[in-house]
């Protein structure tokens, strides 16, 4: 019986993985040995050194595997060694000096300008809702302030400053800012507010049902999924993904960091600077086109 079996023996009975971690582990330790060849020769395992490693990560990169599931091979394999150095079937860990890649970041996706312009202006596509007015609205605060849906729910009559042009929003941690509102959506919120009164509601939340209720998120995933849909063609159509166009359009347009990270209620800087990322990426579309050598 070779190593690779103890080993599968070691994951079910002993640690007790279920029967898909345990084939999730055998299947990248098969692989592994399917490079080394050591299906021939297990022996040969005591002779691979953290070199020969890094050459079967690179040829993983390679044959374009993600760094997410070359990290995942890597533990598989490591608790391998580890297993085999417990056993004293080895006298080194290899995987010691191996320092697993860094995980891709994904850019956040957005929607452009043009699009999003195009959406909020033509406002006779939202006659067709039952509930028009919200609709609209759903949109032009989304877009408009960057704001999070939870925070969109729970915005009340009370934090909308339509003299001052602007709104108090409380954040994660119950953390307080104000954003400011554009004359055109300050406008677009004093007439949400006159159609409201006409509507029988026993609460103080800003945005409601037809039928007077407080919103809730999958309303508002709906909405935005079914507008977004007319206009893009991006995966995802969520209201975060709002969230993400209106901090990367005011970057793209001149906007500091550290105020789009108070716009959005960042803890920290940090948690903004991805959004760079997609500037970034619009810059060097800009130099494609522009620089006659690029």
């Amino acid at each position: 019986m070779g190593y690779k079996q103890d080993f599968l023996k070691f994951l079910q009975y002993e640690k007790r993985f279920s029967q898909y971690t345990v084939k999730s582990y055998i299947t990248d330790v098969g692989q592994f040995y399917s490079f080394f060849d050591l299906d021939l020769n297990e022996n040969l395992l005591k002779k691979i050194n953290h070199h020969d490693i890094r050459e079967w990560i690179y040829s993983l990169s390679e044959n374009n595997i993600s760094s997410k599931s070359i990290n995942r091979k890597l533990s598989s394999l490591k608790k391998f060694y580890k297993y085999l150095l417990r056993e004293k079937l080895i006298d080194i860990n290899p995987f010691n000096k191996i320092i697993s890649p860094k995980k891709e970041k994904n850019l956040h996706q957005f929607v452009q300008e043009e699009q999003i312009s195009e959406l909020i202006n033509k406002k006779d596509i939202f006659e067709q809702s039952k509930n028009e007015q919200t609709d609209r609205l759903i949109f032009g605060l989304l877009y408009g302030t960057g704001m999070r849906i939870s925070e969109l729910i729970s915005l009340k009559i009370e934090s909308v400053f339509l003299k001052e042009n602007k709104i108090l929003v409380l954040g994660k941690r119950n953390k307080e800012r104000y954003i400011p509102l554009y004359k055109e959506l300050n406008e677009d919120v004093l007439q949400y507010l006159k159609y409201r009164q006409g509507v029988d509601v026993e609460h103080n939340f800003l945005l409601i049902t037809t039928k007077g209720n407080k919103l809730y998120p999958k309303y508002i995933y709906r909405v935005v999924t079914k507008y977004l849909s007319l206009y893009t063609t991006i995966n995802k159509k969520s209201p975060h993904v709002l969230r993400h166009s209106f901090a990367t359009h005011i970057l793209n347009n001149g906007a500091e960091l550290n105020a789009v990270k108070e716009l959005l209620g960042h803890a920290n800087l940090s948690a903004t600077q991805i959004y760079t990322h997609n500037t970034f990426e619009k810059l060097k579309y800009i130099y494609k086109q522009a620089h006659p050598r690029a």
